[in-house]
Parts: C-alpha cells; sequence; structure tokens
C-alpha cells in the first residue's frame, strides 16, 4: 500500500528509505563537502524533515529548525505536515519539537484530518493529551472522525467481488513482497494460486491505511486489459484486509534484468510494447489513471518463458477525469521511487500523466543497456542529477539509433515535448518492423 507520509515502502529507491542528511562531520570537512550538505538539504528539505520526524529522530528535526523555521509547516503530496506524521506514530519528544517551533496543532491534511485525529485512531493516549494541551481538536475542529462502527467496504454495497476469507488457503503460503503496512503472499483461492496483499492486522483499524486500501480496490476493479494485473477480489468486510489478484508465475522485471543483464533488441522492444500497452490503456482519456511508480519491480512477467508482461501494483496510482487534454495536476511530492522519477516530480512542481513515460524511458534503458539508470549512484542522488538535467549514458555498441532516439525524447526535461503512450506504440510497432527477420517472435501467448 502506499503510505500517507513520504516514507512509502517501495523498496530502496522509495522516497522514504534513503538515509537522511543528519549525520554530523568532523571538523576537519571540507568546505566542498559542507556545500554539498547544504545543497542537499535544499533540494529536498520537505523530505528530509518528514523523513527524521517519521524517524524519531528529535535531534536531527531540531537542527533542521533551527536551520529554516518554516520547514515546520512543509507538507507531503497529501498535504500532511510533520505533525500529522508524529502524531501518528505516537513520537512526543519530536511533537514537542514541532509545537516549540510553532507547528499549526490544527493544521488538516487532504482528507481535512488534523493532528490530534490522527492520534485518536492510532491511540496514542499520551500524543493525544500532548496536542489538546495545545489546543489541539480534532478533525475539521468539530470532534473526532474516528468512529467505533467498522469501516464499510470500498463499494456502498455488497459487491460480487467480496471474497470469503475462508476460501483463501494459506496452508503453503510463501511471502513474495513486504511494505510497511503489509505483505504480499503466495495463496490459492478456490483451488486457483492468487497473489495476496494483507494489511498488518495491527493497521486494518487505521483509518488512513484503511482509506489507501479502499482507493487501490476501487481502481483496479475498473481496470480490464491483459497488460494490466487481474484483480479478482478483496476481503472488506473482516480483519486483517486483504487484495487478491492474479499470480504471475515469472516474478518481476526487475529480477530478470538482474539475472539475465541487457536484452537483444527484439526482446526489449516486446517488452516495450507489453507496457506501453497497459500505460496507454491507463492513460486513455477522459478517465485517465497516473501509474506514478513505474519501475521493473512493478512489472511482472506472466510465467518463465517471459513472453508477455503486465503492469502492477497501483498503491500510488491516481484516477483524473480529465476536463482538457493539456490539463496538469498539483499533486506534488516525490511520489513514487527514486531512481526512476520524472525531474518535475522531485521538484515538488505540478505534472501530469507524462510522468510515467519517463519512467518508461529510464525502464527502456535498463533493459537496452542492462544496468539500472545512473546505477553508480544511490537512487535519492540519482533523482538529484536528473532534476539538474543528467541523463544516463547509452554504451552498448549495437543500440539501434531509433530506439536511442524514444528513449531520450520519453526523458525529455519539458513533459510536454514527451510522446504519448498511444504516439509510443506506433514507433515501436515500426522499430519493430524494420528488424531482420531471424530477431521476430511470434505471436506470443498469454
Amino acid at each position: 500500500m502506499s503510505g500517507k507520509e513520504t516514507t512509502s515502502s517501495a523498496g530502496d529507491d522509495s522516497p522514504g528509505t534513503r538515509g537522511g542528511g543528519g549525520g554530523g562531520g568532523s571538523g576537519g570537512s571540507s568546505a566542498a563537502s559542507t556545500e554539498k550538505q547544504r545543497e542537499k538539504a535544499r533540494v529536498s528539505r520537505t523530505s528530509l524533515i518528514l523523513w527524521h520526524t517519521h524517524q524519531n529522530d528529535a535531534s536531527v528535526v531540531r537542527k533542521l529548525l533551527e536551520e529554516d523555521r518554516s520547514l515546520v509547516a512543509a507538507r507531503d503530496y497529501d498535504s500532511r505536515t510533520p505533525l500529522h506524521v508524529a502524531s501518528l506514530h505516537g513520537w512526543i519528544d519530536v511533537a514537542k519539537c514541532l509545537l516549540e517551533h510553532g507547528a499549526d496543532v490544527n493544521s488538516q491534511d487532504r482528507w481535512k484530518n488534523t493532528p490530534l485525529a490522527d492520534a485518536e485512531g492510532a491511540k496514542k493516549h499520551s500524543m493525544i493529551e500532548l496536542l489538546k494541551s495545545y489546543g489541539g481538536l480534532s478533525f475539521g475542529q468539530n470532534g473526532s472522525h474516528f468512529e467505533p462502527r467498522p469501516v464499510p467496504p470500498p463499494l456502498p454495497s455488497k459487491c460480487d467481488w467480496e471474497i470469503d476469507p475462508s476460501e483463501l488457503d494459506f496452508s503453503t503460503s510463501a511471502v513474495i513482497g513486504k511494505g510497511s503496512f503489509g505483505e504480499i503472499l503466495r495463496a490459492f483461492w478456490r483451488g486457483t494460486p492468487v497473489a495476496v496483499k494483507r494489511i498488518l492486522p495491527s493497521l486494518s483499524d487505521d483509518r488512513l491505511v484503511t482509506q489507501d486500501f479502499r482507493h487501490e480496490v476501487n481502481l483496479l476493479v475498473k481496470l480490464r486489459h491483459p497488460n494490466i494485473v487481474q484483480f479478482l477480489g478483496a476481503v472488506t468486510e473482516r480483519k486483517p484486509l486483504m487484495l487478491i489478484t492474479e499470480f504471475l508465475r515469472g516474478g518481476d522485471l526487475h529480477q530478470f534484468l538482474k539475472e539475465k543483464g541487457s536484452l537483444s533488441p527484439s526482446m526489449a522492444i516486446n517488452f516495450a510494447l507489453d507496457i506501453a500497452r497497459g500505460m496507454a490503456y491507463l492513460h486513455n482519456e477522459p478517465n485517465v489513471i497516473i501509474h506514478r511508480d513505474l519501475k521493473p519491480r512493478n512489472v511482472l512477467l506472466v510465467n518463465s518463458n517471459a513472453d508477455h508482461l503486465k503492469v502492477g501494483d497501483f498503491g500510488l496510482s491516481k484516477l483524473i477525469r480529465v476536463q482538457n487534454t493539456h490539463d496538469v495536476y498539483k499533486m506534488t511530492g516525490e511520489t513514487g521511487s527514486y531512481r526512476y522519477m520524472a525531474p518535475e516530480v522531485f521538484r515538488h512542481r505540478k505534472y501530469d500523466k507524462k510522468v510515467d513515460v519517463f519512467s518508461f524511458a529510464m525502464i527502456l534503458y535498463e533493459m537496452l543497456e542492462g544496468d539500472p539508470p545512473l546505477a553508480s549512484y544511490e537512487p535519492y542522488e540519482a533523482a538529484k542529477h536528473v532534476s539538474e538535467g543528467m541523463r544516463p549514458t547509452f554504451r552498448s555498441k549495437g543500440l539501434l539509433p531509433d530506439l536511442k532516439e524514444l528513449t531520450e525524447q520519453c526523458w525529455a526535461t519539458d513533459m510536454n515535448r514527451r510522446p504519448t503512450f498511444l504516439d509510443i506504440l506506433k514507433r515501436l510497432e515500426k522499430i519493430k518492423e524494420n528488424l531482420p527477420q531471424e530477431h521476430h517472435w511470434g505471436i506470443f501467448t498469454p
């Protein structure tokens, strides 16, 4: 699931999983090193304060606020402040530091929740008392929004996709993924292998986590495409909450590339076509779905033959109704994974569906070169350099010029110059037609 802080659990490329910049150097540190630390703080001050708040690092939070008091009002892409994060986790020392530096005790996030409402929902009693002593009020300043009745299912009425948990067989289950809010397991449903995203029981009553879960279910219910992971059902009326999708035996593209290295032009093109088909479906207007976390780990191989790919993991996706083809949306806050992140997202600028095109370009580069983009840099540093104009360097001698040109256009700094996925499909098909006959795949089966 996606988090409500900048600490999403999307792997080591995610905005919340990198180390912070709060460690102190020795007195003899060079001026260049000091300047580098200052530059890093300037580039992502919002992420730093949110990250160290989440880590319960009161000393670094205090240091950051002393350097820049305005950080006390920093907000992530869901308009959550450091005080929201501290209140949810019950970090008293961090909360006191924030309040002493002028944090708005009644600031409201995207869902109009105050820090006190978060503390009440997480049952952090000491935090509740602290916030109340500073004049903290609950949701909308009109009383707590956490009600004793259970959270309703994602849709208002009983749905045909609601699964009875007794039908899920975990006797031979295996964990295939983990995150801050739960885990993904391979299990069986009515004799069929499935992937089950299971929310941690301790978080099943957390309103923010539940809201995120409901969002992903509501999104997946609408999707039907051969290059999109198929939604099978969900458990929403009992605990723990679970989301069930088809189980794909081939693993993810990240692991495949790690084992295989660079792909042949024909295989890279066919993989790219599958990804682009799925993304063209998601970007279809007027109901555009921006994935926002397109990366090799979220592209799955249907089987061990590696002849068919599907796009998955929609925890960070947003469903937008387009009013105008050139609409730009205010969805800021380093959402997604740093190594594949578009520069406008890293810089907290307004962006549109072309952020997915940029991520696609980075994946295409990785398929052609065999190494992740800017592999010599840590994920955060790579994203920082990309935001400053740097791009990966092509090294393969046999690289097709047309593929190189397409990749470079897809990662253009100006998002308006990036092609749409429909344009990408047309160009990939043309490149494929011009390959020597022996490079062609036959019609592959899912």
